[in-house]
């Protein structure tokens, strides 16, 4: 078999509506062997029912999260003022809802997750490389968050019981009725992600709305703390808007955009249950940059405050909320964080790296078993270590996760429009020996491409705290625009390499 696609889809094999969505053709057989199951399989039509305001609501549910608050707190923490740490958010919001839309196109159109859209680009067997990372990289997130929750019920069972739970003989660095709290809301998810996604469209409806309020609720008590908006204000940059600032600014623009740079790949997991196109391009435009931006605003607003009330900005709303006295405001705000993070993690880091390890073996590997693949991997990660510090967090983790997804983007997104001009056929995604089969179920060139990416968005970066030293030290210069490095290099290496002669696709019509 050669690398070079078949020059038309045969006419029985899928049809286009009027609106520009396709399916698998009424009658025909769907796709079937080793390569497929019914969680990878396309969405039909009559069941993409998602419409704006799902999605919206999607977003307004992961946005509005503990981690998305400690990443505006902690810019706050290492010197911002208020009017930097929300520009920064806000055009990182922007920037990233571009490849956000460009990927999300491919789900309404095709009804088809991330790991089957990126067989087109990487080759049936090799999509699970990109697979593999940002499943990898849901692991991490999932069990940071993970973590986040255990805290919320570690300090209001505390509160409820006693010093004798605050206090419990320490394990491992932690009391281990941490650790419990830990597995406590490590099992609740697992429950509700095998409830399937029609619980979790239902749950994020509701958890969206509520989340904010409670979010609110933290700003009017730490204005109140405060004694009025004024000293929230009135905290300065540490930094100014010299050459400090601006040394710190390109890195944390990076690391902001690495913070959603994973949606920005498996974003069809979710569009893939679109009404339209339509449906997702407004819900997400309306859903992702505002709601990111609010909360953004609320975050370094109520972390500016604790800087005035007690000395040092508090980035983590759970130790935050655990310093009132009030019992009833204590379990609204940790409440909130527990239904937060729930919120954004079922939705964000649950869904994707289920669909991602099924992909790897789809005959073995159900959903629901990704799912559970994914919460192991989540604990073996050692999350609490990622979250220890806003430093590691926003430049260590964020950074590095921008660079290698930013990398996956740019191939991605490339193949897809400007290669293929949106046009796939839906069951050589599903067949060995079709035209994304290329040599052996792989396509190098998306592999190199991708290998590029990596090693200059990256390479230069500083690991600490997980390992001390940059792997390639002479690549320092480009390791804070990560994410942007890595996009570009890949697009570009796999437009030149795929349109060689021998190579280019000339089907996908």
């Amino acid at each position: 078999m050669t690398d070079t696609a078949p020059t038309a889809i045969p006419p029985s094999a899928q049809v286009t509506l009027p609106d520009g969505r396709v399916e698998l053709a009424p009658g025909s057989p769907p796709p079937s062997g080793r390569y497929a199951n019914e969680d990878l399989l396309p969405v039909p039509v009559g069941k993409r029912t998602w419409t704006t305001y799902n999605f919206s609501a999607l977003w307004v549910g992961m946005a509005h999260n503990t981690a998305s608050w400690t990443l505006a707190s902690g810019l706050i923490a290492v010197g911002m003022d208020w009017k930097q740490a929300v520009l920064t958010i806000a055009l990182a919001n922007l920037i990233v809802l571009v490849p956000m839309l460009l990927t999300g196109h491919a789900g309404p159109r095709y009804g088809i997750p991330f790991p089957v859209f990126a067989r087109a680009s990487f080759g049936v067997r090799g999509a699970n490389l990109p697979a593999v990372v940002r499943a990898l990289v849901a692991c991490g997130w999932f069990g940071i968050q993970t973590w986040i929750g255990g805290e919320a019920i570690y300090f209001l069972a505390g509160k409820l019981i006693g010093d004798g739970w605050t206090n419990a003989a320490p394990f491992g660095g932690h009391a281990w009725t941490m650790w419990l709290s830990f597995a406590i809301f490590w099992a609740i998810q697992v429950v509700i992600i095998y409830r399937g996604m029609e619980t979790i469209r239902r749950f994020e409806n509701w958890a969206a709305p509520f989340v904010l309020v409670g979010a609110f609720v933290m700003l009017w008590w730490m204005t109140d703390k405060a004694g009025g908006f004024g000293p929230l204000f009135a905290q300065e940059s540490r930094l100014g808007w010299g050459g400090d600032f601006w040394k710190l600014f390109w890195p944390s623009l990076m690391g902001m955009i690495g913070f959603w740079s994973t949606l920005s790949l498996n974003i069809p997991d979710f569009t893939r249950y679109g009404k339209s196109q339509r449906a997702q391009t407004r819900g997400q435009a309306l859903g992702l940059p505002t709601t990111m931006t609010l909360f953004a605003f609320l975050s370094v607003m109520v972390t500016s405050g604790s800087q005035a009330v007690y000395g040092e900005p508090v980035w983590d709303p759970v130790q935050l909320a655990a310093k009132t006295d009030n019992v009833v405001g204590l379990l609204f705000a940790l409440v909130t964080v527990l239904v937060a993070t729930l919120s954004v993690n079922i939705a964000a880091n649950l869904v994707s790296p289920a669909f991602d390890f099924s992909n790897i073996a789809p005959r073995r590997v159900s959903f629901r078993a990704g799912a559970l693949i994914t919460c192991v991997l989540a604990v073996l990660i050692c999350p609490w270590k990622l979250y220890s510090d806003p430093q590691g967090y926003i430049f260590t983790w964020l950074g590095l996760v921008g660079g290698l997804l930013g990398t996956v983007a740019g191939i991605l997104i490339a193949d897809y429009w400007i290669l293929r001009r949106a046009r796939l056929d839906l069951v050589d995604l599903y067949r060995p020996g079709g035209r994304y089969w290329y040599a052996g179920g792989w396509n190098w060139r998306a592999v190199l491409a991708f290998a590029a990416g990596g090693v200059l968005a990256v390479g230069g970066a500083d690991f600490h705290p997980l390992v001390d030293g940059r792997p390639l030290p002479f690549l320092e210069p480009l390791a804070d625009y990560g994410w942007a490095v890595g996009l570009a290099t890949s697009l570009v290496v796999h437009l030149a390499l795929m349109t060689l002669p021998a190579t280019r696709p000339t089907g996908d019509r």
